[in-house]
């Protein structure tokens, strides 16, 4: 499958100061891809890079298989939040700004306000000021404009940033709907949480580059058992047509399964030959643990390798007698 977006090599630098260094990345269409990292990790420039508002010092970028800076047409086919939240004219309403931003966009169908009004649960707040908006309702007409005109492609920088619970299931919601309807999703994102229920792949950043990416697709379907006879269970399962690995973690059989929906075979089976099942739940991959893992060793890496340089330098630097022992020259 053709990705919908991605890059290679990517690096972006002001001056001396490089922001983002040779990332390579691909958003297939109804994927889901989220960027993780710390504050200041770069993934705001990275977003900008790939949007084409911002030209790459090196390596390139291709939405929907061509440079958005050659062919600045393709983004008619790109919504996106940049440097949330998005900017309105505070003293329009919010269906205001909508029907402003459709103008722009053209092409818009009649009723795809209203629609995206409702689906942003905004309709009650419509004719309202946006200069009255909490941050919120303007993070959730950010997002309704960026869905506007159906985009193949949506790039959104901390479209949930500040939300409380409601806003921030809203908008992850409506990301899901836009993958599904074949829309290519990226996205920057503190919440960890959230992202990995529904989420195809991460890529966690660290001081402009990306030091891992995550495949989320793979880690769903996984459910964990907990049985007394282990060895029994692992014989059992192993002969079911809808497993496709299985696990032992301690007293639990980690079952990954075909099709999420055989989770419901995985008791009766167990049961039927003879095994006893104590728990059964689903195995939801710790995202934020292993995040926390990645960067501390990545920082420890670092950490390591400027010490040698340290060491390497001093040496260089050591006087050295005729033996190379290290004693200085008579």
């Amino acid at each position: 499958m053709d990705s919908a977006l991605s890059s290679r090599a990517l690096t972006k630098r002001y001056g001396r100061r490089t922001v983002v260094r040779d990332v390579t990345l691909q958003v297939h269409p109804g994927q889901v891809y989220a960027l993780v990292g710390p504050n200041g990790a770069g993934k705001t420039t990275l977003i900008r890079l790939l949007s084409g508002l911002a030209f790459p010092s090196e390596g390139t970028v291709r939405l929907l298989g061509v440079d958005p800076q050659v062919h600045p047409e393709v983004r008619r086919s790109l919504g996106a939040v940049v440097e949330a939240p998005a900017a309105f004219y505070p003293w329009l309403t919010g269906r205001g700004n909508l029907r402003l931003h459709a103008r722009l966009a053209g092409g818009v169908a009649d009723g795809r306000i209203d629609a995206l009004l409702a689906e942003m649960e905004l309709t009650r707040d419509a004719d309202r000021r946006v200069a009255v908006y909490s941050l919120g309702m303007r993070q959730r007409l950010g997002v309704a404009a960026a869905l506007l005109a159906r985009p193949r492609v949506l790039l959104l920088d901390e479209p949930a940033s500040g939300m409380d619970p409601l806003s921030l299931h809203i908008v992850h919601r409506a990301l899901q709907d836009a993958a599904r309807s074949g829309a290519a999703v990226l996205l920057s994102t503190h919440h960890l949480d959230e992202v990995v229920r529904y989420g195809d792949a991460v890529g966690i950043m660290e001081e402009g580059a990306l030091i891992d990416q995550v495949d989320l697709a793979v880690r769903r379907g996984r459910y964990r058992v907990v049985v007394d006879d282990v060895a029994g269970a692992m014989a059992a399962l192993e002969a079911a047509s809808w497993t496709t690995s299985l696990t032992q973690r301690g007293g639990a059989v980690l079952v990954q399964l075909r099709e999420s929906g055989d989770a419901a075979r995985i008791a009766p089976t167990l049961v039927e030959a003879g095994v006893a099942v104590q728990a059964l739940s689903e195995d939801v991959f710790d995202l934020r643990g292993y995040y926390r893992d990645r960067l501390q060793a990545e920082r420890d890496r670092r950490r390591e390798v400027a010490q040698e340089r340290v060491a390497a330098r001093a040496a260089e630097a050591a006087p050295v007698g005729d033996d190379g022992a290290g004693e200085e020259a008579p």
